[in-house]
């Protein structure tokens, strides 16, 4: 039995998808490991490349666009090891990443998961940690990003020494996040209600509140390429955004839910309760 299964949820992406596997295959993790493709029904082929390309991949077809935690979980379900990588199809792993992130969750039996850091392209750093999502801490991680974008010195130096530093966080994002496959399965795995956006940070929420802990580990560095999926159609993205910030508020914020929904109400972005097969990052 292999001891990592990389799990990898697509839509749509089949270059970012073939990008990503062939960073793999070019430096492969050293432990015994199998790669997942769940395609949550792609019309550009991406399931068919795979297959041609890199046989040794096992692809899964729900055969409905499923949601990002739906078709994660069918990944999970689908193989045994005892650590599993939740990776993003718009990601490159450069050599040595996924062992770095392996060793440091080892080395550290309190923590349920961990999460490396993530630049962009040209390496600049995305801020894939933050405090548990709230009125408070969702204001401040939106203006710190906003700043950093902008480069306002302080800011960007304050961004640049957090990613540098080892340390337990509130979540880590699910671009790429390793967890132990015994504590995935004692939170009953990803909260399927959240379909797109959010997951990660209420799966961390749920790891966290059994008493383990996230780690975020910058001695790991990942390069993602950020929501090329999500570019086929803005809009269902942004919908697909409020539902899953609605559903995170009535999940943990109850008391906050009414408000939030008032003022989406009132900036003329409260979804439809039903979500669209189309909306997939």
């Amino acid at each position: 039995m292999p001891e990592l299964a990389i799990v990898i949820v697509s839509y749509n992406v089949r270059e970012d998808l073939a990008r990503a596997l062939a960073s793999l295959h070019a430096a492969p993790p050293a432990l015994s490991h199998e790669i997942v493709v769940v395609d949550n029904a792609s019309s550009d082929g991406s399931a068919a490349m795979v297959r041609s390309r890199w046989p040794g991949v096992r692809v899964l077809e729900p055969g409905a666009n499923v949601g990002v935690s739906r078709a994660n979980n069918a990944g999970i379900r689908a193989t045994e090891s005892r650590l599993v990588l939740l990776l993003n199809s718009d990601t490159v792993v450069p050599p040595g990443a996924v062992d770095g992130l392996v060793s440091d969750l080892d080395a550290h039996p309190e923590a349920a998961a961990a999460g490396p850091r993530l630049v962009d392209a040209a390496g600049r750093i995305e801020i894939s940690w933050g405090p548990m999502i709230g009125p408070l801490g969702e204001t401040w991680q939106k203006a710190r990003g906003w700043l950093y974008q902008r480069g306002v010195g302080v800011v960007c130096r304050a961004v640049e020494r957090a990613a540098a530093r080892a340390r337990e966080v509130d979540w880590v994002s699910g671009a790429c996040l390793l967890v132990r496959r015994s504590d995935a399965e004692a939170v009953g795995l990803l909260d399927e209600r959240f379909f797109l956006y959010t997951e990660d940070v209420d799966f961390c929420a749920s790891l966290r509140a059994r008493g383990r802990v996230i780690r975020f580990t910058p001695a790991a560095e990942i390069v993602h390429l950020r929501g090329r999926s999500r570019g086929h159609d803005p809009g269902a993205s942004r919908r697909a955004y409020r539902r899953s910030h609605l559903a995170f508020y009535q999940k943990h914020h109850p008391g906050w839910y009414r408000a939030l929904r008032l003022y989406l109400a009132m900036k003329g972005e409260l979804p439809s309760a039903r979500a669209s097969g189309s909306e997939q990052g």
